[in-house]
């Protein structure tokens, strides 16, 4: 198939759809019998000091200097804490996964469409997306998804329950650096993933509940918001919430737990520093400002996707795994007709 019959319209539905995560506060040892109390912002007034990088003009005059740094930095920020009494952050939330991966939501052309479905329903038979249901069993069980409020906790225990079956896991007991730490309990939860995946059973919902011991009245983190008009409202820092309740975005969830690429080029490299990166089309971390998966080592999802799409076979299972990831995480994928 040439290359301008791949469809300019193409696009797919995410498959693990998650909620936002809710914060509140318990004791650890009655976080099984006390009810939790959600938590709530705080708002805060401080007067901070000017620690900002300075010209050179200005750091290295004495006089400018002083009277730079005696100029009030006032603040007001959002902040969230346990209670007085309490000890551990409880997180709760939802995730469904969805199958039918081999369907694009959208396809303009009829020839690219059965050729992709193709070949999309022969790694489903060969492979049932076991893989890649075990990584995100794992992400699950590890608590990548307390983010920030996983530093420096004591114990995180998080349970997952489906219907009637419960699986309960410690999270110091699963690695944040690899998928190797597979045990019964993790493959019958990632049995249940695939299942859903490969469109075996309609659909999966899942409701974790986890648990961080982080100390005493500590501080902890909610997403912050990302505020476009900066200069127009009245803080410096907005914290996320869901009708007084702190939360974690729901895609700042579903980034930690497709957190599983460590096939890309430079993973042994560059990732002995890094580790597993989220699923991205570019293997995009914005923190480090790096693309791993650059499309001139042909490691990109556009690359090996085109290739997939059109029957060609993949050098390597793993190539296989990340293009299903990327479709798994869903996406608009089409190519400009201008091209």
């Amino acid at each position: 198939m040439a290359k301008t019959e791949i469809a300019s319209v193409l696009s797919f539905e995410k498959k693990l759809v998650c909620s936002d995560v809710f914060f509140y506060g318990t004791t650890w040892h009655g976080r099984l019998t006390q009810k939790a109390t959600p938590l709530a912002l705080i708002e805060k007034s401080v007067r901070g000091t000017i620690s900002n990088r300075l010209k050179s003009a200005v750091a290295n005059d004495p006089l400018k200097l002083n009277a730079e740094v005696e100029k009030a930095n006032l603040q007001k920020v959002d902040a969230c804490a346990l209670g007085e009494g309490q000890d551990t952050l409880k997180l709760q939330f939802t995730l469904k996964v969805l199958g039918q991966v081999e369907k694009p939501s959208a396809c303009n052309n009829a020839i690219f469409k059965a050729s992709y479905e193709k070949a999309a329903l022969e790694y489903i038979e060969q492979e049932g997306f076991t893989e890649l249901a075990k990584r995100y069993a794992l992400n699950l069980a590890n608590g990548r998804f307390f983010w920030r409020n996983r530093v420096g906790a004591e114990h995180i225990e998080v349970v997952v329950q489906v219907a009637e079956q419960t699986w309960t896991f410690n999270s110091f007991d699963y690695s944040l650096r690899n998928f190797d730490g597979v045990n019964d309990d993790i493959q019958s939860l990632a049995a249940k993933i695939a299942e859903a995946l490969s469109s075996k059973t309609p659909f999966l919902l899942l409701n974790i509940t986890a648990y961080a011991k982080v100390g005493q009245a500590q501080e902890v983190y909610p997403s912050e918001e990302l505020v476009l008009d900066k200069g127009k409202g009245s803080k410096s820092k907005i914290l996320y919430h869901v009708n007084n309740v702190a939360a974690i975005h729901s895609q700042k969830v579903g980034n930690a737990i497709r957190t599983i690429d460590t096939w890309y080029p430079d993973y042994q490299n560059a990732g002995k520093g890094v580790g597993p990166i989220a699923i991205e089309p570019y293997g995009s971390v914005t923190n480090l400002g790096v693309a791993f998966r650059n499309p001139k080592q042909k490691s990109d999802f556009y690359t090996l996707f085109d290739r997939f799409a059109q029957g060609e076979k993949l050098e390597s299972k793993e190539q296989e795994h990340y293009v299903m990831a990327v479709l798994v995480r869903g996406g608009v994928f089409g190519q400009s007709s201008k091209e």
